[in-house]
């Protein structure tokens, strides 16, 4: 299949909607959350705030703006109407919002959140935009167009997934706390046999960290498409690789997990880490 090249004032357009929730939304209310502004959703741990509404808001808005035939699919939009996903199956263009990604995170006053959108047309993701607010900066990926870090200035680099290191010399992100109680001591036990097993309960900045060759994998039992869609796109772009627990492709409209991210080529130490945790 052939795939769609977005236009530059709709690449443009979504980053510059993305750059502005940052400003106007989420970062005047970073350690500045009014009271009674967070609320909960499926269960305790599972927040949102006022700065994910508003942020997810104003890059809806514009994105339909920029895509008028588009279905706009946001996390939050979803929480209130969990039949919009059903919608992306037959949709040809749609725009995947998560508006803050590690909303606990920024609850808690961490920095360890950021915004991510993907475009999918035709049944693929054609762009992803992983941002951090903090930084003003972003990762971005085009479908046989390769990864870019990009700064505030506007500079940017080419990313590129470095070789294979040693297994014992790996850092992983593994949420353990996700994962069914019975399976926690089988993954807990694979820990010992690489450098650093941890979590930063933030999927943009773990796929962020991957893309820019500061980590290796990540073995994550959710599967959300708005987790998980420009994160996957930017880490394929360069060199990586992404696939459920059972070999298959990841598919936003039939997530499935555990879902492997791989920042090497490497298919047969891809195949012996995935053994060692889950067999």
């Amino acid at each position: 299949m052939t795939h769609m090249i977005l236009s530059q004032t709709v690449k443009d357009g979504l980053l510059a909607a993305v750059r502005e929730a940052g400003k106007t939304e989420i970062m005047p209310r970073f350690r500045n959350l009014p009271e009674g502004s967070i609320e909960s959703k499926a269960h305790a741990d599972d927040l949102v705030t006022i700065a994910d509404k508003r942020s997810e808001l104003l890059i809806a808005e514009r994105a339909a703006k920029l895509l008028p035939s588009a279905l706009i699919i946001g996390e939050e939009a979803v929480a209130d109407d969990p039949a919009l996903l059903g919608k992306m199956a037959d949709a040809d263009v749609s725009v995947v919002i998560d508006p803050i990604d590690g909303t606990s995170a920024f609850v808690s006053g961490l920095a360890t959140f950021g915004v991510l959108l993907a475009v999918r047309v035709n049944g693929q993701t054609e762009y992803g935009l992983l941002y951090d607010p903090i930084m003003d900066d972003w990762v971005v990926a085009e479908r046989g167009q390769g990864t870019q870090f990009v700064n505030a200035a506007g500079k940017s680099r080419q990313l590129r997934v470095p070789a294979v290191k040693p297994m014992d010399q790996m850092q992983g992100y593994v949420p353990l706390y996700l994962f069914p109680k019975d399976q926690q001591p089988i993954i807990a036990q694979a820990y010992p046999k690489f450098k650093r097993i941890t979590t930063l309960r933030c999927s943009c900045h773990e796929y962020r960290m991957m893309a820019t060759g500061h980590s290796d994998f990540t073995l994550n039992p959710m599967s959300k498409p708005w987790d998980h869609m420009a994160g996957i796109l930017a880490l394929e772009e360069c060199g990586g690789r992404v696939e459920s627990h059972d070999g298959l492709p990841y598919d936003p409209t039939d997530p499935k997990g555990p879902l492997w991210a791989f920042a090497f080529e490497d298919r047969a130490t891809q195949d012996k880490i995935k053994a060692s945790f889950l067999g």
